[in-house]
């Protein structure tokens, strides 16, 4: 691994290790305010704002009202529908399988996820065989998952 890639993995991981914060403070944040969903409607909101701060300050990615109207419309909607999902089930989960065990299953579905992505080449990605060590290594962070989750 050369060293760009490796400040690459160290960014993933630092970018990785927000999502149980974003867990537990969404988590508290829905007994304060009538459930997940409500809590998940604040932090997206909250987003949203953060988002159009910093596109405004740093990036200016502003996308052509004709971009967006000739964007597929399920592709325009999926992303949204998946991550609301996503952060709700996650908030609605961790303060009843704790956080580790929580995000250990959610590494694991996302693994396996990626694995059928990248198996068929969904999304325009390159095909990936499965070998036996990604199967292995997907059976592996499961079996954490469980670990984490009974002892």
């Amino acid at each position: 691994m050369g060293l760009q890639n490796a400040i690459l993995a160290m960014l993933a991981m630092a970018a990785g290790s927000l999502f149980p914060i974003q867990t537990a403070a969404n988590a508290q944040l829905a007994r304060l305010v009538a459930g997940p969903i409500a809590a998940t409607i604040i932090s997206f909101t909250v987003g949203w704002f953060a988002l159009l701060a910093i596109n405004g300050a740093v990036f200016r990615q502003f996308p052509a009202v004709g971009d967006v109207v000739s964007a597929p419309l399920p592709l325009l909607l999926v992303g949204g529908v998946l991550g609301a999902t996503f952060l709700s089930a996650n908030v609605y989960l961790a303060p009843r399988l704790g956080a580790a065990a929580t995000l250990c299953f959610v590494i694991a579905g996302q693994i396996v996820a990626a694995m059928i992505i990248d198996r068929f080449g969904l999304f325009g990605f390159p095909v990936r065989d499965l070998s036996p060590g990604r199967v292995i290594g997907v059976i592996l962070v499961l079996a954490g998952a469980v670990l984490v989750r009974l002892t």
